[in-house]
């Protein structure tokens, strides 16, 4: 009976360690790990350009440059932004050189300027002309103008006057006629009277100032001759005015 039991608990132990055995098979094989190479650095571009390209000595030119992928760039050996613009004068003719750097190698540029001596200048002989009477006048005796409805003489008209003198005082033989205007406002006599009134204001600004009285006349056109046909008080203020016509 022990026999028996002795028997019965091999077989058991056996058939276990074959269990065990057929359960604990070998781990799979693991398949091979594929290495990524790392990404190469984008490989440096540079340009570099001159505006412009031609220049007289002591002229100056716009030089321009771009670059990718740099981390150091120098232009004609001094370290410069990796994108920019910077002004030149050179005396001669020169290539400008552009080094950019950077993980992805390096990258040289240039731009040539080319510089010529200035165009000899020949020195021009200006003729001037002598301005005539009629010029210097138109420049010297301007008209003057008035407030509305009056004949008084103002501040500006009193300055231009005085000018006046002067330059009849440079030119005996300058004979003058004071022509009196109004502006469209008021009856033809009324304006007639009141231009009158102007001239002789002008007249005696002149004669005080040391012109004879026989080198200047005096009428009055009134109304009849503006200057200016807007109904506007711009308009009125030009035509109430001394107009001076140099007699020949």
């Amino acid at each position: 009976m022990n026999r028996k039991r002795h028997c019965t608990f091999l077989v058991g132990i056996l058939a276990l360690l074959i269990m065990v055995i057929s359960g604990c098979g070998g781990k799979k094989p693991q398949p091979p790990v594929t290495k990524v190479p790392p990404p190469q650095p984008k490989p440096v571009t540079a340009t570099l350009s001159a505006n412009p390209t031609s220049i007289e000595r002591g002229q100056t030119t716009t030089l321009s440059w771009n670059t990718e992928n740099a981390d150091d760039v120098t232009l004609e050996g001094n370290k410069v932004d990796t994108n920019g613009s910077q002004s030149a004068s050179p005396n001669q003719s020169t290539t400008y050189r552009l080094i950019a750097k950077g993980p992805g190698g390096t990258q040289e540029a240039t731009a040539r300027v080319t510089v010529s001596a200035p165009a000899a200048t020949t020195p021009t002989t200006t003729t001037t002309t002598p301005l005539s009477d009629d010029q210097i006048f138109a420049q010297a005796v301007q008209d003057i103008y008035f407030d509305y409805d009056s004949a008084k003489l103002t501040s500006d008209s009193q300055q231009k006057l005085a000018q006046a003198a002067q330059a009849l005082s440079q030119h005996p033989n300058w004979k003058v006629r004071i022509e009196g205007n109004c502006d469209e406002r008021g009856s033809t006599e009324y304006n007639l009277t009141l231009g009158d009134e102007r001239a002789n204001s002008a007249r005696q600004a002149l004669t005080q100032a040391g012109v004879t009285a026989d080198r200047l006349q005096t009428i009055s056109y009134g109304k009849e001759k503006p200057a200016c046909t807007e109904s506007n008080e711009d308009c009125w203020q030009m035509n109430r005015r001394d107009h001076f016509v140099l007699l020949h």
